[in-house]
Parts: C-alpha cells; structure tokens; sequence
C-alpha cells in the first residue's frame, strides 16, 4: 500500500523521541492513508498533535479499547489492530492448549472514516488475517452483526475468545476493539493487564499476511458463523417470548429506528419471532451510514433529542411505541404516546423498573413455589436505579450490585451459573439491558421484543407502560433518580477535581455536606475507601485506573460522580428511593433537583473548571 522507504525522507521533528515514534510508524504502517497523516503532521511542525498520536497506547476501559480512527498508537487503525491482535493470539495461546482448534470469533459494526482508509469491516479482515497467519481458525462474520451475536457466538461455537470491532454510540470519529473472553463476557483482570503487556511485546507486524485482506476469502481455517448464529439466536430468543398469541393479535404498532447502525434486520426477525408484526423503520436511519447523517449524535440515550424523526414518523402512522438501538444494537430506547402530554422518553432506570418487573412477573407465573426464587438473581451496576433491589426485598430474590460496566455483570453472570443459580434480569442505567441470559453481554434486539411484548400484554389490560411504572412505584417504593454528564478535554482537570474532594476538609477529609445536607457515607471505589463497613474497605473491587466517589446523604439520596470509560466526561447519577406508599413525587423530585444541583456547582465547579454541561 505504500513506500516503505518513506519514512527516510521523513524530516527530524527535533525530538529524538518523537522522531524515534515517527520512524516505526513509518517504517511499520502500510496503510497509505494513516502514513499519510504522519508525514502531514511532520511537514506541518505539528508536534503536540504528533505526540499525542505516537507517544501514548490506548489501554482497556469498560469496553475495550476505544479511540478516535486515524493515525497513531493512540487511536484505532490498521496497525494498532494488527498490533493488538497480535498480542491476543500470543496470550490467548499461552493460555489456552487449544486455541488452535477452538479459535477465535471476529464481528464489526457499520463504522468506517474515508480520510483514514478505515472501517469496521476492514479493521475484522485484518484482526482475523492476524490470527489466520498462525493457522488460528476464524469464525469471521460476513457482515455487520450487533455487538452480542460475538459473545453468544463465542459460548455457541466453543471459541477461545471473541473479537467485536465497534465503537457502539460514540461519535463517527471513534471506533473500538472489544474483547470477549470463552464464557462470553467482555474481559476483566488479570486477562486485560495480560493481553495489553503482551500487545506492548508484539508491536512489529509479524509477515505480509497480517495485512492480506484476501487471507479471509482463500484460508480454510475462516468460516462464516452468520446463517447459524443468526438461527440459534432467535430459536433461543423464544425463551423470552410468553405470549405468542397476543402478539399475533396486538393492536398497537410500533416504530424502530436503528440510528444508522446495524439494527434494522435483526429487529424486525425478532419481532417476528415473537409473533408480531415487523415494527415501522425509520426510513432515512434504517440503513448503515457512518457518518450518521441524520443525528446530532448516534446515542439514543439522550433522548427527544435526538429521537425526533422517530416521533414524527410515530405521530404519521399513529403508532404508539417508538423503540431505538444505538448502532451496534447493544441499547435501547424506549418512548411512548401520552393521550395527554406528548411522548414520554423513559430514562435507562424506569425500563429497568418495567423490564425487571416484567422479567419477574413471568418467572413467578412458572415458578408458583416460593423456594424456587432462592437461586434467582437480578444484577444492576452500582450507578443504576436500586429498584431491583426493593423488588428482591419485597419478593424474596436475590439481588447484586458491581462495578459500571456491563463486563463485570457479564463475569458475575458466569460466577452465578456455576453454583447453579440463574440470573433473569440484568441492567446497567445507560439504557443496557439484559433479559433472561441468552448473552452475558446488553442486548438491544431481544429488550426490543421483550418491550414490545410487555406493551401488547400491559395494552390488552388497558395499561400503558407508564402507567404501569406508577403501579410498580405505588407498590415498592418510587425511585426518583437523575443521570447526566459534564464534558472535560482536559485529563488534569479532571485529576484536580477528584483531587480537591479527595482532600475537601483538608487532607484526606471527603466532603461533609452537600447542599446543605449531611453526608453520612462515602465510598470510593477508586482508592477502595468506603465508611459504611467496619474494616473502611469498598466490597466493590477497586479500579484504580478511574474515578468514582459514592456520596450517601441524610435526607435518603445517594449521589456517584464518575469519569466514563469510554467518553471524556465526568459523569453523575443521583437518586431519591422513597418506601412503598409514599406518592409525593413532586417533593421528591424538587428535593433531588436540589441535591443534583447543589453536587455539580460544589464538587465540580463547572464554571471554574471550564466543564461543557450536557446539551439537551
């Protein structure tokens, strides 16, 4: 692709170092594009730019690696996919005695940049030519699949790990590199510090074939898994469905919006599993677009927003259920039409209350013995809605909290099934949801059946789903809770926040107030500090490589400021869980506006800090 010499007529930058970055870049790279960057940036005297590409690597955060595409061994690329691959197969075949005929499963979603001769497809032909050059088997799908069919296919083909090139919801910029470890969860310690050092060890590309797109089309070891994931999945996906005939008959319809991503097919077979009628699309979003055109942003979990050529598709086909997967189709967003206010967009936590009922509500139905709900669980990230909790209080299951991150409710899932318990229900508040156990991962295309089904039943007793989150509040307590973000370019700025709460009354001293009310506990995951046990210790694992600090305050409320794994935002979450009976929602809300408030102007002084509030 291009002149390997290239890199000899490179000009020096005037830094042993940078120019030291810029050689193996050039000397390594075969993508015209991406060198083509690099030598740009040279010419140019672009060195703050130049190191910030060449003189970092991406690490493992709550979804793999995830960068911007173009050039460097910070961002996602040819090379760095080769180079990741490969240090994959070294740990993988340490670890495993058969890797080599276990192999490997490799999918992508619909993301690609013209400017870096980049895309998801491209980047899974050279993740599998990696593996295909030591005569690892690869099960490559042949095009775009949601970001779970690689996890359920993983479990499914008894695969050694799975490769998933996505960035799911995050900005056309960026793309990724998930990993998926043989039980089907995304990977957590030590295989993550393990598969990065040995990355670190494998930077040269091994051969020629490494960069051979055509290894895919002539290799005997690469198969295409598509026809028979694609069947199980949605013969497995009945499992979920328990009211066929109700489906067949339901009056409501539906409308579907993929946001450009790899959605629209999928949805539409799994409605017809269940029964239903396909749901409209949204036709200028139904199909792959990665530049997705008609969004400001591709996440469906900022709301109305960006919901709106859905809405107004609904409102012309008098449809009354408006359902959106995020481009990998691991999310989903629901809406639904109010005889009196507009639609109504449901927050990650109010369809965990509907979907957890739900999931519960037909599990009892199955299982009328009381004793049988001892090995049942539900699983929530500790930044999500407690209402899964007062639902295990009240009913009798066991309930679990972990860290944010669907990897570790995925692990966790693992652990669980070993003791022969059986999880039913499982979410995280940015819209991730998980029911039954198909996949220890989100899945988007079975919640939006599952949604659809709960509608048609919930219609047919003359409910809405709002209606009936106010009849799950009424009964175990309403859960008022808030979830936003504010965006920090700046890494030491966010270092200096956390820095001065750590160090609030002075030195070590957290916060003792907020807005006025007394903090009675803190916890903080990130040194492993936590005030409520006896020992001081977190029972949550620590995560030293990010922050999160969970404030508990007299009044009732509990409040987490967290940085993202994925995103550069310092982002908060509070919550007003308030005993069954008590129907004072307005108080409730003002007093948690006033608590939200009161967290973001004292802790992270958006103004003096230079921090971009969310725009809704």
């Amino acid at each position: 692709m291009g002149d390997v010499n290239a890199n000899s007529r490179c000009q020096s930058t005037g830094d042993p170092q940078l120019d030291k970055a810029v050689h193996q870049w050039l000397t390594w790279d075969q993508n015209r594009w991406t060198r083509a960057q690099v030598e740009a940036l040279v010419a140019a005297g672009r060195l703050d730019d130049l190191r910030n590409r060449l003189c970092s690597r991406m690490s493992f955060g709550t979804a793999g690696l995830r960068a911007p595409m173009g050039a460097g061994f910070s961002r996602i690329n040819d090379l760095t996919v080769i180079q990741s691959t490969q240090g994959l197969h070294s740990y993988l075949s340490r670890y495993f005695a058969d890797f080599s005929s276990r192999g490997v499963v490799v999918g992508f979603d619909t993301r690609g940049q013209e400017e870096s001769g980049c895309s998801s497809q491209r980047l899974a032909t050279l993740a599998a030519a990696v593996m295909l050059s030591r005569d690892v088997p690869v099960h490559l799908f042949s095009t775009f699949v949601p970001t779970p069919y690689v996890p359920y296919a993983v479990r499914k083909l008894g695969a050694a790990a799975g490769v998933m090139i996505t960035a799911s919801h995050n900005p056309k910029e960026d793309n990724g590199y998930k990993v998926y470890w043989c039980n089907g969860a995304q990977i957590s310690a030590p295989h993550d510090k393990e598969i990065l050092r040995s990355i670190v060890h494998q930077l040269e590309p091994w051969s020629a074939s490494c960069w051979d797109e055509e290894l895919v089309e002539t290799s005997p070891l690469r198969t295409d898994p598509l026809i028979q994931i694609n069947s199980c999945y949605m013969d497995e996906l009945t499992s979920l469905c328990f009211h066929r005939d109700l489906n067949r008959s339901c009056p409501l319809k539906f409308v579907h919006s993929s946001f450009h991503g790899v959605g629209h097919v999928y949805v539409q077979q799994a409605f017809q599993t269940f029964g239903f009628t396909p749901p409209i699309p949204v036709p200028e979003q139904k199909d792959p677009d990665p530049n997705f055109s008609s969004v400001r942003c591709p996440n469906p979990e900022e709301g109305e927003s960006v919901l709106k050529l859905s809405l107004l598709l609904a409102e012309k086909e008098n449809a009354r259920i408006v359902l959106a997967t995020d481009p990998d189709a691991d999310r989903l967003a629901v809406a639904e039409k109010s005889d009196r206010c507009g639609w109504k967009v449901f927050t990650g936590n109010e369809l965990a209350a509907l979907l957890g009922w739900w999931m519960l509500f037909n599990w009892k139905e199955a299982h009328p013995d009381p004793a049988d709900s001892q090995k049942v669980y539900m699983l929530a990230t500790t930044v999500s809605s407690k209402i899964l909790q007062a639902f295990a209080r009240m009913e009798g299951f066991c309930f679990e909290e972990t860290l944010p991150g669907f990897k570790w409710i995925g692990n966790r899932i693992h652990e669980l099934s070993k003791t022969g318990n059986s999880v039913i229900f499982a979410f995280e508040e940015s819209i991730g949801f998980l029911c039954g156990s198909l996949v220890p991962e989100k899945d988007g295309v079975s919640a939006a059946a599952v949604v659809a089904e709960m509608a048609a039943y919930l219609h047919n007793k003359n409910l809405s789903l709002n209606q009936q989150l106010h009849n799950i509040y009424q009964t175990y307590g309403y859960h008022v809770s808030k979830t936003s973000y504010v965006i920090c370019n700046d890494p030491p700025t966010i270092q200096k926040i956390f820095s001065r709460i750590r160090n609030f009354d002075g030195e070590g001293s957290y916060p003792k107030t907020c807005g006025g009310v007394q903090i009675i506990h803190v916890r903080d995951v990130t040194t492993g500090y936590d005030n409520s046990q006896p020992d001081l210790r977190s029972v949550l694992p620590v995560t030293s490589s990010s922050h999160m600090i969970t404030f508990t305050l007299q009044n009732g409320i509990v409040a987490t400021l967290r940085t993202s794994g994925t995103e550069p935002k310092i982002k908060f979450y509070t919550e007003y869980c308030a005993a069954p009976g008590v129907s004072e929602v307005s108080s409730l809300e003002a007093e948690l506006r006033k608590t939200t408030g009161a967290l973001l102007d004292e802790f992270l002084e958006p103004e003096k800090n230079n921090l971009i509030r969310r725009c809704v």
